[in-house]
């Protein structure tokens, strides 16, 4: 199945070290489908223009085609707003700013966890830095976060921010009895979505959350364009950050008034062709059942961990039902960059490092990982060739 899906993605034609290449670093970033290429190639070579300002056919065409990537996105995701941002960095920092510096002051909570990435780390601490907010921290115990603890962190708590996949170990947190919690509590809610989206369909609406971030380039869109999901409530609770054109109503030497929409919080010309190549990603998923998919992957997953266990390695991922088909793994003696250099030279992508999740590394007593993180072009084959290229390298290093 996944290796019929490969002849929509034009990077499988090509050969890496002279071997066809396997591409398992999906976690980082998703390859494109010839539709997303084109749809940008089109826009620049066929209506190339700004959007939103202008009467003339190529404005028109430029402002009906990115404007239809958002219309997506509510309609995919249920919800009446969605801010177009640069990815999910910036969704999460666009929280910060237009909610966070509004409605949080000196001593209100803020929950986090320890296996949040960075993006949903540093704003908050920058933020703590400013204002004197306290952020407390859920830990993680054998690879899933202590609910018990949850609850006491949340107790006073005014905002919870958390990952809900997780980028190293693929585990899906319990989102929704966090979300009930948290409301219950009277905190509202952020979700990094951002390895979740890929492969779960997510009803805003009805999942309950008060933002949502995520990135196009995780779900075979373009790099460089994500969104970010709000809530009516907390959409009436959020305040513009960046100043500039678009994002007004009327401007004025005395003073500016804002748009009412989502253009208050996306000041200056946005990212039109990404939103082309995004629309068409949408599009090329909604075709696809991403549920079969899923439970398919996560079966090549528990495979590959299995058989990695057997090879001596620690894998670290759970891979339990709803869980991301990532596996994150180490050797006892080999490091990470000299597995994944060697595994490139047989034409095998893989990632390793600390995955812009070090607290959650240094949680688990390591440095690093190698992960190996599949999506639905992958197939049995390449996971076959995977565990083929990982023989290889032990008896190089042996």
């Amino acid at each position: 199945m996944g290796d019929s899906m490969k002849h929509d993605f034009p990077i499988f034609s090509r050969l890496i070290n002279g071997r066809p290449l396997v591409y398992l670093d999906n976690a980082a970033t998703t390859q494109k489908p010839s539709c997303v290429i084109d749809a940008m190639s089109h826009y620049y070579s066929s209506s190339n223009a700004n959007v939103h300002r202008a009467v003339h056919t190529l404005a028109g065409e430029a402002t009906e085609g990115y404007e239809r990537c958002r219309t997506l996105l509510k309609q995919m995701f249920n919800s009446n707003y969605a801010v177009i941002t640069s990815g999910t960095t910036e969704a999460i920092n666009l929280v910060s700013h237009a909610w966070g510096s509004h409605n949080l002051k000196a001593g209100d909570v803020v929950v986090l966890t320890e296996m949040e990435h960075h993006s949903d780390i540093v704003p908050w601490q920058m933020l703590a830095e400013k204002t004197a907010i306290e952020l407390r921290y859920v830990p993680v115990e054998n690879g899933e976060l202590d609910m018990d603890a949850f609850e006491v962190a949340l107790v006073g708590a005014k905002l919870v921010c958390m990952v809900h996949t997780s980028n190293v170990l693929g585990i899906r947190n319990p989102v929704e009895e966090v979300i009930s919690k948290s409301h219950s509590a009277g905190a509202r809610v952020l979700l990094d979505a951002a390895q979740a989206v890929p492969h779960e369909s997510i009803n805003f609406h009805e999942l309950g959350a008060d933002f949502m971030a995520f990135s196009a380039h995780k779900m075979c869109g373009p790099t460089g364009i994500g969104a970010l999901l709000v809530s009516d409530e907390a959409f009436s609770e959020m305040e513009p950050f960046m100043g500039g054109g678009d994002m007004i109503e009327t401007v004025t030497l005395e003073g500016s008034t804002y748009q009412t929409n989502e253009h208050r919080f996306e000041a200056g010309t946005p990212r039109i062709a990404e939103g082309f190549g995004w629309a068409a990603a949408l599009e090329w998923l909604s075709s696809v059942d991403l549920e079969s998919h899923h439970e398919r992957l996560l079966k090549i997953a528990n495979r590959v961990a299995d058989q990695l266990r057997e090879k001596g390695m620690t894998v670290y991922s759970s891979l339990r039902p709803g869980d991301a088909a990532v596996v994150s793994f180490t050797h006892p003696t080999i490091h990470p960059e000299d597995f994944a250099r060697l595994l490139d030279a047989q034409g095998i992508a893989v990632r390793t490092g600390h995955h812009c999740a070090q607290p959650l590394m240094q949680k688990l007593g390591i440095s690093g990982t190698i992960r190996a993180s599949f999506y639905l072009y992958n197939d049995d084959q390449d996971a076959d060739i995977f565990l083929s290229g990982i023989d290889r390298v032990l008896e190089a290093m042996a």
